[in-house]
């Protein structure tokens, strides 16, 4: 089996804005090399929190070519490939908002998403983020730079692959229960678990039809959030939710299934540093409720 993990870092939270691309190749279930380019956002602007979260400067990519000027370089890598990224929701938006911005064709590929496999394959973990697959799988890498995440994403799918006991391409859908996705000239079909998330509404946050997106992890999912937020307000956070066509939870119930954890006054919370809802989550996960915690810059990822 032959497949090629990819990652995006951006410069913004707007899709278009990549700074850096990474992709690592795997040949009969070995990898191969792994390659990864700075790429010049479009003005090189960059917003200060992307920067705490990559390290990449305007001065580290003043002189790099442009996403437009890099694709042709870019493409043969990818063209008609099996890709694998981690949260692929975010990694192909980059990549399909970046072609639109300079008006490129679309490649023609397959795609999946390990962080939607891996919770086939490791169910009841608290987080299915990269960095805590990685740590439970002893991968060690340095997170958020392209290539080394699309590295960890390779070494972790080769793991859950041998985990389930997948041979091949052909048993993807069936081993691990989620579609295999395409991009094409002219669209795109997301990777997805088979299982069909219904869009719900709140009284309190009404979501915007034309912005639900099935392709993102939080569709149809019921999502509370604790601490306060860098990036936004909590009502904000909210409305984003409800927007992709999520449920923002007003309370703590049963019902949970992701919980954004942002800062925390250790005046309130107490030593240990958790809310209530934090500890609550913990205990309906010790319980063996499926529940996803997960950091405010996964959260923003996943957007």
């Amino acid at each position: 089996m032959n497949f090629v993990a990819i990652d995006f870092e951006t410069a913004t939270s707007q899709r278009n804005s990549p700074c850096e691309i990474g992709l690592t190749f795997i040949e009969d279930w070995k990898i191969k090399e792994t390659k990864s380019w700075l790429i010049k956002p479009e003005s090189n602007y960059y917003d200060s929190y992307n920067i705490r979260i990559h390290g990449i400067t305007p001065d580290d990519t003043k002189d790099k070519p442009e996403f437009g000027d890099l694709w042709s370089e870019i493409r043969p890598y990818v063209e008609n490939k099996f890709l694998i990224a981690h949260n692929a929701g975010f990694d192909f938006s980059v990549l399909r908002k970046s072609l639109e911005l300079y008006d490129l064709d679309f490649p023609e590929l397959s795609y999946s998403c390990s962080y939607i496999f891996s919770k086939k394959v490791w169910p009841g973990l608290p987080g299915y983020g990269l960095r805590d697959l990685c740590t439970f799988n002893q991968i060690q890498f340095s997170h958020h730079r392209a290539g080394d995440d699309s590295l960890a994403a390779a070494k972790l799918s080769l793991k859950a692959f041998a985990e389930i006991g997948l041979e091949s391409l052909e048993q993807f859908t069936d081993k691990l229960q989620v579609n295999i996705g395409r991009l094409f000239p002219g669209g795109y079909k997301p990777s997805e678990t088979k299982r069909v998330y219904y869009p719900k509404e709140t009284k309190q946050y009404t979501g915007d039809p034309e912005k639900h997106n099935p392709d993102s992890i939080f569709y149809g999912r019921n999502v509370l959030f604790t601490g306060k937020m860098d990036s936004m307000t909590r009502d904000e956070a909210n409305q984003a939710i409800a927007d992709i066509g999520g449920t923002p939870m007003k309370g703590f119930n049963n019902s949970i299934e992701f919980l954004v954890v942002g800062q925390q006054d250790y005046r309130v919370v107490g030593d240990d540093g958790m809310s209530s809802k934090q500890e609550k989550t913990i205990k309906l996960i010790e319980k063996g409720k499926s529940i996803e915690i997960m950091s405010e810059d996964d959260f923003l990822r996943n957007l």
